[in-house]
């Protein structure tokens, strides 16, 4: 009691040469804190478009690619096979066309002479159409058979940073199956927020990011679907480390609004770990003991001790 009456009167002999100011309740911003995961904004497979053997596999798990990068090659042995085929039906087809034409000259110089007849040379025309015609196919399905084997190489769909390689060299792959997948779209903090806040919540907003020293971040993206009770959202962050995926960031969101007694900081004096804010009380100033919450900005909230319409001293 010694102590507390002491320090009393050392904070009313100050008061005459300080200011004073009445408190009045002000709107501060409710936050929320809660994880988020480091995450591409999209995840997109590269995926091999025909079956085989992986041949070729060039990139692994943080490897960074861009888009049309050649990062495996597949190979599949029957195509050879069937482009060695193409090639001798080719070969006979133009033998053949070969033959035909030289048998059609002959029918068009001997229906000169009168020696054939027309309906013999119409059928020599026919015969080098109709080889003309297999040929070109051959050579169509021939180039159907080389752009599947040119297929083979899997490319990276876009740019970014590879997350997961399920594959090895040497393994057999189906058509379809993913070699890779490519995380693109830049690093955001994803969240998981409840959705009984995501009304609460904008995009633009300004979000805490971390815990002893605070950053900032935006709110680049509030996704529409709600899932499990939740509702996803991205954060833009500048200097986001990028080291590993899914790595967990403390966050703080703008949730709400309430009123709340704030004083200056150099309002509040400390002793022996009690806090103390000089009021005027009839004249005469007073010191009373008060407890404290969260600094905003330059100023403390005062959770108990003080009321509205209060007039505290501030030297």
């Amino acid at each position: 009691m010694r102590v507390l009456t002491l320090v009393a009167g050392l904070l009313a002999s100050g008061a005459a040469s300080a200011g004073t100011l009445t408190l009045a309740p002000e709107a501060i911003t409710e936050w929320k804190p809660i994880y988020g995961t480091v995450a591409p904004r999209t995840e997109v497979p590269a995926r091999a478009r025909i079956g085989g053997l992986i041949e070729e596999l060039l990139v692994t798990e943080g490897d960074a690619v861009t888009a049309g990068q050649r990062i495996a090659m597949v190979r599949d042995d029957k195509i050879g096979f069937q482009i060695a085929a193409y090639d001798a039906q080719i070969k006979a087809l133009q033998a053949q066309l070969t033959t035909a034409e030289t048998e059609l000259g002959r029918g068009e110089t001997l229906i000169a002479r009168g020696v054939t007849t027309a309906q013999r040379l119409d059928q020599l025309r026919t015969t080098v159409d109709v080889t003309r015609g297999q040929l070109a196919a051959a050579e169509a399905s021939r180039a159907v058979v080389v752009q599947q084997g040119a297929e083979g190489d899997v490319l990276a769909p876009e740019d970014g940073r590879v997350l997961t390689v399920p594959v090895t060299r040497g393994a057999v792959i189906l058509a379809g199956e993913p070699v890779a997948t490519i995380g693109s779209g830049g690093l955001f903090l994803r969240l998981s927020v409840p959705e009984r806040h995501a009304s609460a919540l904008k995009e633009g907003d300004t979000i805490r990011i971390g815990s002893d020293t605070p950053a900032e971040g935006h709110l680049a993206r509030l996704y529409p679907e709600i899932t499990g009770g939740r509702v996803t959202a991205d954060v833009e962050v500048a200097n986001l480390p990028g080291a590993f995926v899914n790595a967990r960031v403390p966050v703080s969101l703008p949730v709400g609004e309430r009123d709340a007694l704030l004083v200056p900081a150099a309002a509040v004096a400390t002793r022996s770990g009690i806090d103390f804010v000089t009021v005027m009380e009839g004249g005469a100033a007073v010191a009373r003991t008060v407890v404290l919450g969260e600094p905003v900005g330059d100023r403390i909230e005062v959770l108990t001790g003080l009321a509205a319409g209060d007039e505290i001293v501030v030297p």
